[in-house]
């Protein structure tokens, strides 16, 4: 089975190939099949699989043919055995009214087609269906498209023509110059190859291509020859033959045959003379739109004129290549060139009579730029948020101890002197009977001695009662302290002993944090770019996550001019105050705050960050 009759659904990208695609390509038994065909339906079967290869996401393909005038009819769909060819129906017979290219988007498809034309008549049209794909890709598979109908036009042409055997030749030079340009992959490389063998098969002294830049014709390259910068005046006589060529739109003949002629061939003439006399031939390049765009320029001793077949073979072999010479010169041109040609061509959109969408689309947006430029808005400054308690009491163990009970947890409301927690005191309250009963006993010596008039024992006796006394003091302290009550009225933050029951504290453990209702402080960690831009007194909004749709104002009471770093970024506290106290608020809250700063332009407001970064980059590396 040879390689046309297996066509791959995903053929060949513009701008890079894989080598087995290429290979494929180039394939000279694929190339010979479509040059050696006898019927419209192998030629266009042979065909629409080559082109295929030429385009990626294609699906399907069809090529209809038919008399100018006539009726037409399909004679080859791709791939074979095509179930449902009526899909083309639609955009066929749009394209065969219309005579030009055209787009149609049938979900989940896109249809392109292309009429076939040979010497102004119509012969028939291409229909392909395209997978999902980019825009871009669209508008390349019509380029694609475009220039390989002119292989169609040369079979109509071949058809045509009394004798077969020079149209077959003619059709398989053609197409051997094409795989020849095409396997060059830099335009320079390509462009040398394809006039080198052309001079040497035609038996040219010398072939030149050229392509239009600006105003005139730029010679690109000449036949053996890689560099051509010593023969400047030669080249410049080149390039004058070319532009007289492109500027009558025809191919020009030197001599001619004086037969009703009419071009002007001043610089042929010239050029002809200063190689002693040489017959030449110039080809144009032009464009879909009619626009020369390059030309082709042979050159032979006067013994051997150009006729009418050779002229004809030139032309068939620049309608394929010039197309792909002028892609592959696109693609090696510098960046900075392709921006300056893409934004030439963005500019004859909006000057030109056409585009009526592009003008409207640039004009809304054009007039959006200018009113967010002088427009204003309130700038505002944005910080991450967090509701802290305006004071913070702790609650610590007085002594060490265990806990006995826990009443309260973090998050439960107290009031004041409210008991949170107990303390054991059971060694406290049997150490002060211990003290008690001493005391009690010392008392009784104390009286026995008053009564025998023993002054020194009465003196030794009233210090030990005096520290009996001072004992008891201390422990009905230190059994008060064993309940711990609530400062104030508030809410617990921290804490939670229901779980520890019984285990040991000691003196000066935290155990519980707690923080009064209905006075909070809001802190704002603002980004340290945004810092010059407080100041005390400012205004703004909160809005916390758990009330989105609550707007609290707030007032900078107090800027820390102390940084923290938080992920990757450093951080100034700012301290405000809420104007309104809300009952659903509680410490720990967090959310998003904006201070009001003053009235600015939009264009700034949005674009100040980027702007600072970049003078900050561009001074960081100013030497």
């Amino acid at each position: 089975m040879s390689m046309a009759d297996n066509p791959p659904s995903h053929g060949f990208a513009e701008n890079r190939r894989s080598d087995d695609e290429s290979i494929a390509y180039l394939d000279q038994a694929l190339w010979r099949r479509l040059a050696d065909a006898d019927t419209d339906e192998e030629f266009c079967y042979s065909w629409l699989a080559l082109q295929c290869r030429l385009i990626s996401h294609i699906q399907s393909g069809a090529v209809i043919f038919g008399d100018p005038g006539g009726s037409f009819s399909p004679v080859a769909f791709w791939p074979k055995g095509l179930s449902d060819p009526e899909k083309f129906a639609e955009i066929t017979q749009r394209v065969l009214k219309e005579q030009k290219g055209v787009l149609l988007k049938s979900e989940p498809f896109f249809h392109l087609a292309y009429p076939i034309k040979v010497f102004g008549q119509l012969h028939g049209a291409v229909a392909l269906a395209l997978g999902t794909c980019p825009k871009d890709h669209l508008q390349s598979a019509m380029r694609w498209l475009q220039w390989g109908v002119a292989w169609l036009e040369n079979w109509i042409m071949r058809k045509k023509a009394g004798d077969e055997s020079h149209v077959r030749d003619r059709i398989t030079t053609a197409l051997d110059l094409a795989a020849i340009t095409l396997q060059e992959e830099r335009f320079q490389a390509a462009a040398t190859s394809f006039v080198t063998v052309l001079a040497t098969r035609l038996e040219c002294d010398r072939v030149s291509v050229g392509f239009k830049k600006g105003n005139h014709v730029k010679v690109c390259a000449l036949s053996h020859s890689a560099q051509f910068k010593k023969q400047m005046n030669l080249v410049r006589s080149i390039g004058a033959a070319m532009d007289e060529c492109l500027g009558q739109h025809s191919i020009l003949v030197y001599p001619g045959s004086g037969e009703g002629e009419s071009y002007i061939l001043r610089a042929h003439q010239e050029l002809a003379k200063q190689d002693g006399d040489s017959a030449l031939c110039t080809i144009p390049f032009i464009d879909n739109d009619g626009l020369g765009y390059g030309a082709l320029t042979l050159e032979r001793s006067s013994d051997k004129p150009f006729d009418a077949e050779t002229v004809e073979l030139c032309d068939s072999a620049t309608a394929l290549i010039a197309p792909i010479l002028e892609v592959k010169r696109s693609n090696d041109r510098l960046l900075i060139k392709k921006i300056g040609e893409s934004s030439r061509k963005q500019l004859e959109k909006l000057t030109g009579r056409d585009h009526i969408a592009v003008k409207l689309i640039t004009s809304v947006l054009l007039l959006l730029v200018i009113f967010f430029t002088f427009a204003k808005g309130d700038y505002r400054v944005k910080a991450d948020t967090t509701i802290e308690g305006k004071i913070q009491r702790a609650l610590v163990a007085p002594y060490d101890g265990f806990i006995y009970h826990a009443y309260v947890r973090a998050g439960d409301t107290v009031e004041e002197g409210e008991v949170m927690c107990d303390l054991d005191d059971r060694d406290f309250r049997l150490e002060r009977m211990n003290w008690a009963s001493q005391r009690e006993q010392h008392m009784g010596q104390y009286r026995e001695a008053m009564a025998e008039g023993d002054r020194a024992n009465m003196n030794i006796l009233k210090e030990k009662i005096n520290q009996a006394e001072a004992r008891l003091a201390l422990l009905d302290e230190q059994l008060a302290r064993a309940e711990l009550r609530a400062p104030f009225a508030g809410i617990v933050v921290s804490g939670d002993l229901s779980q520890s029951l019984g285990s040991p504290v000691q003196r000066g453990e935290v155990l519980f944090e707690i923080t009064p209702l209905h006075e909070y402080r809001v802190m704002l960690q603002v980004d340290e770019r945004e810092i010059s831009q407080m100041k005390v007194g400012q205004t703004g909004d909160l809005v916390l996550n758990s009330f989105p749709e609550t707007h609290s104002p707030i007032t900078v009471n107090k800027i820390t001019p102390v940084s923290t770093a938080k992920e990757g970024r450093n951080y100034f506290l700012v301290e405000a105050k809420l104007e309104e106290i809300s009952e659903r608020l509680r410490p720990g809250m967090e959310g998003i705050g904006k201070v009001h700063i003053d009235s600015r332009r939009l264009i700034w407001i949005w674009t100040h960050d980027m702007i600072d970064w970049v003078r900050l980059w561009a001074w960081s590396w100013w030497p």
